[in-house]
């Protein structure tokens, strides 16, 4: 493996130095470092993060009841640097560190979410404790440049038998309800909980963006910049349904059986009206300024059901192998209505719909073993399969038709976590992934196939053995993947005239993947009662960035003897993201004795990124905030 990084060099320097430092220092007795079982209270979660050798935030069940939330959204917006795009209740997409689509892994009991899910689906009462991490490891997969958020369906038995919530909430003067029950099981042989949840809410929206827009010269391409000013209003109305069930058998000799039936379904409709502002120059010639607004409605239904389930087989107190499966089903379908209300043509009148089924499974097996040196070994193999079937009918634009596509992904791994001395703990792993794409649309068949090998290492460095402050230090590699629409979408024609700033749209199947080198370094200090304080800095260094890129084209398949502008998916160049993120959760009485016992939560993150081979000042990476904030107490 070829190194280029100077701080790559470094790192792995260190970790020899490690290494030899281990050689060196006694042999020590076998431990298990795996799964620890932790209850869940404040104080007990933070202690799982703070024995965490590769960074990890943890949100258990004392603070998921305690904040009252009625989605997992809401609650995972006041973690440090997670942000959830569009509007409550919508299951917009989550983004770590600003960061878009794709660079955020999202597991659902350690397993890759399907297609289709959204977090919004889940309520807080559905979830045992969710994990942010801000650093991949081999085991929980390096499709994960900004980190990874580990959602862990509730799995603990109460006391009572039966437990049920109701809750209402206000927002902006719109009502929102939900229920939930939960129906504890306890036998000799069987444990585990069924949960059911429901909910009927009605949330609005108001936006503002102003958008500039330039395209450079190229060719026959005239150089075309605009400036767009959007405003939106909407109501939405969601209702969902959604249930899980943990069944849990153990045998003898170690053996345990956990089956996790999962079934969402959930609908949202919406009304909405846009107000849409253009000013426009063409070859440095000013165009006469355009106004347009409309209405819009939108429907959205989706359901999925799932199994997943895992055996665990311990041969010794050493040695234990698990195997995880899934399989599932997901249905989507959506209505898009929008009604012109001027005649300038910023807007059409449109009609589209869009259905897609994915049916998803996936095998893991993985083998863990603590040698007599106080290494823990954990190596692995994963499978994963998805199909889709989609069809879309388009009334204004020709993006319509029939598609069919698969993805298959393999990958097998290995990583070593060990404790050198009481001051050092270190954790190294290696990864390699493999992912197939294969689809057939009206443009014929595309294909894409991509590898990945990633190192990983981790390391954690007390002053004092007993000491409540610590730093962290990660040098990762990890990677993001296009996604299927970027391979092999079907054409989208534009939806208004053909132009520089509204070109149509295809894939590209000769993606490459991204792939970015990070350095992660944290000062963290732990208090008593479960506060903690931390400083971290953070720096992916990506290559082959994915960004569209419009070329115009004469005589496509589409629209022979015509000329088009063409916008499609195209690995540019690179380009660096990095920012600190601060975080203070403590008593208040902790810092001032006579205040009361009242839980503080905040945190602060600041973001940069620029893209180099685009000239400045408006380089950034997409849509990437320069600041994140939370503040809040209970």
């Amino acid at each position: 493996m070829k190194i280029k990084s100077p701080a790559t060099l470094a790192m792995f320097s260190f970790f020899s130095s490690l290494a030899s430092a281990q050689t060196a220092a006694p042999s020590q007795p076998a431990q298990d470092l795996g799964r620890v079982e932790i209850k869940t209270n404040r104080n007990n979660v933070t202690e799982e993060r703070r024995q965490s050798t590769a960074a990890k935030i943890v949100i258990g069940r004392e603070e998921l009841d305690k904040q009252g939330d009625s989605t997992l959204g809401e609650v995972l917006k006041r973690l440090p640097g997670v942000t959830v795009q569009g509007a409550p209740g919508r299951g917009g997409g989550i983004r770590m560190r600003g960061l878009g689509g794709g660079y955020t892994q999202i597991l659902l009991d350690g397993q890759r979410v399907p297609p289709g899910f959204s977090i919004e689906s889940l309520t807080p009462e559905m979830v045992e404790k969710v994990e942010i991490m801000r650093a991949p490891t081999a085991e929980t997969g390096a499709r994960a440049i900004a980190g990874t958020i580990n959602i862990i369906l509730r799995e603990g038995v109460k006391t009572n038998p039966d437990d049920l919530k109701l809750g209402t909430s206000f927002e902006n003067g719109y009502r929102s309800d939900s229920v939930n029950w939960t129906h504890n099981i306890k036998s000799d042989a069987l444990n585990g909980n069924l949960t059911v949840s429901a909910m009927n809410s009605w949330r609005s929206e108001e936006s503002f963006t102003d958008t500039d827009s330039e395209v450079e010269a190229m060719g026959r391409l005239p150089a075309v910049s605009s400036q767009r000013e959007r405003q939106s209003f909407s109501v939405g109305h969601r209702q969902g349904l959604n249930a899980n069930a943990r069944l849990m058998w153990r045998g003898q000799e170690g053996r345990t059986l956990v089956l996790m039936p999962f079934m969402v379904y959930s609908e949202f409709s919406s009304l909405g009206n846009t107000n849409l502002s253009e000013k426009l120059s063409l070859n440095g010639i000013r165009q006469p300024d355009a106004f347009d607004s409309a209405t819009t409605s939108n429907t959205t239904r989706f359901a999925m059901t799932r199994l997943n389930g895992q055996w665990n087989q311990r041969f010794s107190a050493d040695s234990r192998f698990e195997f995880r499966f899934g399989l599932g089903e997901s249905n989507f379908n959506s209505r898009f209505n929008q009604v012109a209300q001027g005649t300038t043509g910023l807007f059409n009148t449109m009609q589209e719909s869009q259905s897609f089924k994915d049916l998803s499974q996936n095998w893991n097996a993985k083998l863990t073993q603590v040698l007599r040196n106080g290494h823990q070994l954990v190596s692995g193999v994963e499978l994963e399969g998805v199909r889709r079937m989609e069809e879309a009918v388009a009334e204004v634009s020709d993006d319509a038709g029939n598609f069919r596509a698969r993805t298959q992904r393999w990958a097998v791994y290995t990583q070593d976590e060990w404790t050198v001395n009481p001051k050092w703990r270190a954790h190294a792993g290696i990864r390699y992934e493999s992912i197939l794409t294969e689809g057939a649309t009206q443009d014929g068949e595309k294909r894409n196939q991509s590898g990945v090998l990633t190192p990983l290492m981790h390391a954690v460095w007390k002053p004092l053995p007993d000491s409540r402050d610590q730093v962290r230090m990660s040098l990762t590699r990890s990677y993001k993947t296009p996604t299927l629409f970027n391979l092999v979408a079907r054409t989208a024609l534009s939806r208004e005239a053909n132009s520089p700033t509204r070109p149509d749209r295809i894939g590209n199947p000769g993606l490459k993947p991204e792939l970015a080198t990070g350095i992660d370094i944290a000062v963290e200090r732990y208090l008593s009662e479960g506060g903690v304080l931390s400083a971290n800095l953070f720096r992916r260094n990506i290559s082959d960035l994915i960004r569209y890129v419009t070329i115009e084209r004469y005589d496509t398949v589409w629209a022979p003897g015509q000329r088009r502008f063409v916008s499609s998916p195209q690995n540019v160049g690179d380009a660096i993201t990095q920012g600190l993120e601060l975080e203070a959760k403590f008593k208040l009485n902790q810092v001032w004795a006579a205040a009361p016992a009242v839980d503080v939560r905040s945190n602060l993150s600041f973001f940069g990124s620029r893209v180099l081979d685009v000239m400045g000042p408006n380089n950034r990476l997409d849509q990437q905030p320069s600041m994140t904030a939370n503040l809040g107490a209970d």
